[in-house]
């Protein structure tokens, strides 16, 4: 398989890892957007949004667990799920970024 992601999963590939779980793995990102950056995905390949039954109470409690590893839990945080090209969405695998440290403006992008 060529995803990324499934090769970050099966530790093909080295990542700094923050939380892991049997179902799900987070990542610092390769290219953060906030000072806190963390990409929260399964480990099983899932395309998109369309899958997330199967792994939502998973995923929230990385990202709640996460959260808590990173200091972000009385500051705040965001987390992002995109779906297709247009709205940024650039692996082929369900994500959600998890971003922090700093004061997120609203309207995103």
């Amino acid at each position: 398989m060529s995803c990324i992601f499934c090769k970050i999963a099966n530790k093909e590939i080295k990542s700094s890892i923050v939380h892991e779980t049997g179902r799900v793995i987070a990542f610092d990102d390769i290219a953060p957007q906030a000072p806190v950056h963390v990409v929260i995905i399964p480990k099983k390949h899932i395309l998109d949004v369309s899958g997330l039954n199967e792994v939502l109470e998973d995923i929230f409690s990385a990202v709640d667990q996460v959260a808590g590893i990173k200091g972000l839990r009385d500051s705040g945080f965001r987390v992002v799920m995109n779906k297709g090209m247009s709205a940024g969405q650039a692996v082929d695998h369900l994500h959600f970024h998890l971003l922090g440290g700093r004061s997120l403006n609203w309207p995103p992008g």
